[in-house]
């Protein structure tokens, strides 16, 4: 599932960085994600994705932190991480001025609430989280949770993100600890326009929180069915590839950890210290078994030194391929 998780997570994250114009390649989206290397600072695209991947790893460890309450800090927070690569923007803080969405054709989409209205909206949106309707279902609430922040929109930018962002935190605290697989980025990502509506449905083109809610949570519903069933069959594949690499490898007697190997090549690429890691083994072995998967022509390697990893060779993805079929 190792593999999986990571493969799931970058698309999560690049599906949603990708709803406000930022763009990676599926490759780029597994290792800026998965410590694969840093970004490049000077690049726009890189660095939202790796924010985003930051601020997760925040939902993360909040999540599984048993003394965890909601605060405004927690919220400001994750808009820091998502955000910090645009100091112009301001992130970590509220704003303090008018802010508006504007449609495609320019005209003004959405109005939010004047910036002094801010922190004490947002204090009720935090109060609301920490102790009211927590016997409320779990993915209603997350979408609520996604609402309330959009429509206050606290910030000057990225809030679409950090909605997303605590949509995810409310359902990894509510026992859903591995929010890559339950979440809704990649549905929202892939669908961004229904989206939009969905929300413009509900808003009404300005901040009145008394509007009924009943078609946004039907569409996060929605999204929540169709993510799911897009689960279960990558999972599904995900355990035909595994079957297929484990009866490779006992074709030519090799050790069952270089499945491993084999399947980090498969998603996105590895390299000895990832493969080391996953596998538990010395940095001496992690190489041999790399080499011998070099010499079997069943791994290329790219870059040198210090950035090389190992991609799988055009003959092992088509046999995965064709074993999946």
């Amino acid at each position: 599932m190792g593999s999986l998780r990571r493969e799931v997570r970058a698309t999560s994250i690049g599906s949603s960085t990708s709803i406000e114009g930022y763009s990676v390649s599926p490759e780029e989206a597994i290792a800026l994600t998965s410590g694969g290397g840093p970004p490049d600072r000077e690049d726009d695209d890189q660095m939202a994705v790796a924010c985003y991947a930051r601020a997760m790893d925040h939902v993360g460890a909040m999540a599984g932190d048993p003394h965890f309450r909601w605060l405004d800090r927690v919220i400001l927070d994750l808009h820091f991480d998502a955000c910090h690569f645009q100091p112009e923007k301001g992130p970590g803080r509220w704003r303090t001025g008018p802010i508006g969405v504007t449609a495609p054709d320019g005209s003004l989409d959405y109005q939010g609430p004047e910036g002094d209205r801010v922190p004490a909206l947002m204090a009720e949106v935090v109060n609301w989280l920490q102790s009211e309707d927590r016997d409320a279902d779990l993915v209603v609430r997350a979408a609520i949770a996604h609402l309330n922040v959009t429509s206050v929109h606290p910030f000057r930018d990225g809030n679409g993100r950090v909605a997303r962002i605590v949509q995810s935190l409310v359902l990894a605290e509510g026992g859903l600890t591995a929010p890559e697989f339950f979440s809704i980025e990649e549905y929202l990502g892939a669908h961004t326009p229904d989206y939009y509506a969905a929300l413009r449905a509900v808003q009404g083109g300005r901040y009145q929180p008394e509007r009924d809610a009943s078609g946004w949570v039907e569409f996060c519903v929605e999204a929540h069915i169709s993510q799911a069933q897009q689960r279960l069959r990558q999972i599904e594949r995900a355990a035909a590839r595994w079957q297929h690499l484990e009866q490779l490898t006992e074709r030519q007697g090799w050790p069952g950890r270089l499945v491993i190997a084999l399947e980090q090549s498969l998603a996105g690429g590895t390299d000895r210290a990832r493969y080391s890691e996953e596998a538990d083994v010395s940095p001496a072995t992690a190489s041999a078994d790399l080499r011998r998967l070099l010499d079997a022509e069943l791994v290329a390697q790219r870059g040198r030194g210090r950035s090389i990893r190992y991609v799988a060779s055009d003959d092992l993805s088509a046999a995965v391929d064709t074993a999946r079929d």
